[in-house]
């Protein structure tokens, strides 16, 4: 008796989960996250921002240990919303970035300073900042080199 009661139960809670997959197409509104870049490609008329990079490589070539330098990565909202850098992070704690704290229109122009410090560091240096921002897609790296002797 007891199996029957486990297998009518079992049988129950599968049948309830296959009802709950449905198909539902009686114009039920579905609520779904409207991305620009889906299956079916980029949509030019959504408003975006776009954020373009003259380049995103900068070499400083060699360093003495010790040394300080910075470079200002510029870039274009080549878009058609304002542009909004929400943070840049390096990866080790010998790199920093500065950044436009202020949203950035259409068609402007705006700098990423990074600064680089070569204290304690010798040899081949490859370091990245990357640039979190309201664009698609959302993250984009910038990279500098080195080589500290």
């Amino acid at each position: 008796m007891m199996k029957q009661t486990i297998r009518i139960l079992y049988f129950a809670i599968i049948m309830a989960l296959f009802a709950g997959c449905g198909n539902n197409e009686q114009g039920a509104d579905v609520n779904m996250i409207q991305n620009p870049n889906s299956a079916e490609g980029y949509d030019n008329s959504a408003k975006m921002p776009q954020i373009k990079f003259e380049k995103d490589y900068h070499d400083f070539g060699q360093l003495k240990a010790g040394e300080n330098i910075s470079y200002s990565f510029k870039f274009t909202n080549t878009g058609n919303a304002d542009l909004i850098i929400s943070n840049c992070s390096a990866s080790c704690g010998c790199t920093v970035a500065d950044y436009p704290r202020e949203r950035i229109a259409p068609g402007e122009k705006g700098y990423i300073t990074v600064s680089f410090k070569s204290s304690g560091l010798a040899g081949a240096q490859l370091k990245e900042v990357y640039v979190s921002s309201n664009c698609q897609p959302s993250r984009n790296t910038l990279r500098i080199a080195a080589n500290v002797r």
